[in-house]
Parts: structure tokens; sequence; C-alpha cells
């Protein structure tokens, strides 16, 4: 494996901002000092700044390159390449593809669910990103249940979230447009829809004992866990009992604060932050990164955000942008268990992005090191050889 050394620019050292070159050797940081070195590859950084890569826990717009219209399928391993580029494009160096299995058929049925698996698995060696898998089990998902648990225990899953859509589909069956769109989505006919909806409804006894079992295997087998959309301090304190630790999107302040306070990851939406609010009308990521209650912003459904959000963090002084950054990248890694990566310290997976944020609303990553290899480039003229870098650092 190439060594690399990157020299010139500023670097994301722990906390600080530091004029620092960074030695990579066999996928690791093995040093960071403001001397030069010599390496078989060196990066001119100057001008840029060195961060960690970015590590997305939820992000669903692969969901587009398999489907990008309705009823329009691509094969998943074409969606998964084309997804790859976007992620490491916009530095994330570790994607996790949160894919829904439904109980509903068609783009989030259990073929796909079956499908995506097998090519994030078998494909992972040839994608830029570190690519994992995300499961969001729709909860009324029962049938699920055995092959999830199946999956747990031989580590196929590398996150498991438990979701509740079903007052939200129940609730939009009086309303033609937003039925239309499930129908659509399902493939069935509007009457083997109305009686799929019936049946699953039929069950909501059996939901919550199949989510402690879950959880519980997931806890033994130490996969990180994650609620949704909680409601309340009291739905949040219930997830927590059963070792649910990370909350994706709680739906309000005090639902928020009573996870922090409980010692629990908070996650947002990062394109909320970007557009100034949710497009549910709900918490403002925003603020909650005001008030401390938000631990991780993820890409959601837009793979350029997170780089966009804690920029625009910072510019709006909000957060100085390593904590903003620390959201993205450091938390997210800790909260997943990636203790080897999130930061730019000796010993650390070398997942590096350089940026150029000379315009801090529209930060451009010109470059993105994954696993210690060269993924992403925009100026390969900043790549020198070894003779020419010793050239430029020999005093005059």
């Amino acid at each position: 494996m190439t060594d690399i050394l990157i020299e010139g620019g500023k670097a994301l050292i722990g906390r600080e901002f530091a004029d620092a070159s960074i030695h990579i050797a066999n996928g690791t940081i093995a040093e960071t000092s403001s001397r030069s070195g010599t390496a078989t590859m060196h990066l001119d950084s100057r001008g840029l700044i060195a961060l960690p890569g970015i590590v997305d826990t939820h992000g669903d717009a692969f969901e587009r390159q398999m489907m990008p219209r309705p009823g329009v399928y691509f094969p998943i391993d074409v969606a998964l390449v084309d997804s790859d580029r976007q992620a490491i494009a916009n530095g994330i160096t570790t994607v996790f593809h949160a894919a829904t299995w439904s109980w509903e058929p068609g783009l989030r049925g259990t073929e796909n669910a079956h499908r995506l698996l097998d090519a994030i698995e078998s494909m992972q060696p040839q994608l830029a990103a570190d690519t994992r898998f995300h499961l969001r089990q729709e909860t009324f998902n029962l049938d699920a249940e055995p092959t999830i648990a199946d999956w747990l225990i031989a580590g196929r899953i590398d996150l498991l979230a438990f979701n509740d859509h079903m007052d939200m589909t129940a609730g939009s069956m009086s309303n033609p447009k937003k039925r239309a769109r499930m129908v659509e989505r399902s493939g069935l006919s509007e009457k083997e829809f109305d009686k799929l909806v019936e049946q699953v409804l039929a069950r909501t006894d059996k939901v919550p004992s199949s989510i402690a079992r879950l959880a519980a295997i997931g806890c033994d087998q130490n996969v990180p866990l994650l609620s949704h959309d909680d409601a309340s301090p009291e739905q949040r304190g219930e997830f927590r009992g059963m070792g649910i630790n990370i909350t994706e999107f709680p739906i309000n302040e005090e639902t928020a604060r009573a996870a922090i306070e409980g010692g629990d990851f908070t996650v947002f939406g990062a394109p909320n932050v970007v557009r100034g609010g949710s497009h549910t009308g709900w918490t403002s990521a925003a603020e909650m990164v005001s008030k401390g209650l938000c631990s991780i912003l993820a890409s959601d459904y837009y793979y350029p955000a997170p780089l966009l959000a804690a920029f625009l963090l910072a510019a709006d002084n909000v957060l100085p942008l390593p904590q903003a950054w620390s959201l993205v990248s450091g938390a997210p890694a800790e909260a997943t268990g990636l203790h080897d990566r999130g930061q730019i310290i000796a010993g650390k997976r070398a997942d590096i992005v350089l940026v150029d944020a000379h315009e801090p609303l529209r930060p451009r990553v010109v470059a993105a090191i994954s696993d210690g290899r060269v993924m992403y480039i925009t100026e390969p003229q900043r790549i020198l050889s070894n003779v020419t870098a010793m050239r430029r650092v020999e005093p005059a």
C-alpha cells in the first residue's frame, strides 16, 4: 500500500487546527508533525484544510438511484456505485446505507432488503467509502423478525433501527394524494393495499415484544441500536431500557433533552440545518445544536448535506468548526463503535478529506482518502512525485 505525506496546509488535529504534515502508512495515520518528510506519494495541501472523513450513520439517498421514478428500477449494483461516488465526493468515507424493511412490498419490501444486503457485502471491496448496512426495521413487519435475528447473530447488520410509521400510514389513508403515493410505491392495487394495512394493524399488540426480542439479540451481539422519531421522554426511556441508546430525529425538544440527559446520542438531519428547518415541520436541527441537544448530523436523504451543515454552523457562529465537524465525524464514529476513525491522530484509520473552504458556505472537497488510499481528487496536480516534493522543501 502506498504511503502518503499530506503537507502544506492546515489540519484538524484533535480539537484544534494546526499547520501539520500527515504521514499515512498501511492505511493508518502514522504521524502528524510540523516537519516535512518523505513518502511514495506527496499531496500538496496548500490552501486546504485536512479533516477526518465524514461518518454518515443514516443515508437513504441511494433509494433514488435504485428507483429514480416511481416504478422505474435500476440494478442495485449500479445504484450502489453511483451512490458511492456521490458519498466520497462529498467527504463521506464511512457510509451506513439506511435500508428500510417494511411490511409493504416494493422498494422497501422483503426482496429488496435481501438483495441490498447481499450487494453491499459482495461489493464492499470495490467501493470507495467504507460501506455498511443500517437496517431500518418497520416494527410492524413482524414476519421479518426471524430473519433479522439470524442476520444479527451472523454479524451482517451494522446498525439496527426500530421504525414505526404505522400511525402515519393509517392517518394518510384518508388523504387521496398520500394514499396514492403509498399504493404506487407498494406496487399493489388499491384494494390489495387497503387489505394489507388492515391485516398489519390487526397485529398491533404483538409489536412491543418483537422489538424487545430483537433489541436483546442486538445487545448480545454488540450491534448499535437506534429508535426513530421518538415522541416523548417516556418513550425514549422505554427504548433506553432495552439498550437502544441512539435516537434518530426526536420530534420535540423535551424528548431530545431527555435523551442527552440520559446519556444517549441524538441524530438530526444535516439537510435540516442546510435548509433552515425540517421539511416535516418538526424540530429545527440548528436550534438543537445550539442548545447542546444534537450529538450527530446525518445525510438523511442528501449526501452533500453533512459537509455543508458543519461549515454553515461555523459560519453562523453556532459552533466553532472543530466542534461542528465532530457532529459529522468523531461523534458518529463513537456512537457506532468505530473507535478507529473520526480523528486525525496517529494510530487511527486514514480517512481524511481535503477541503477548500475559501467560500465558507460552499466548502469543496478537493481530495478524499479512505483507508489510506486516494479515492477522489479534483486537482490531480496536487499529487507530487517524491523527487519533486523533496526539491520543494529543500532550503534555497
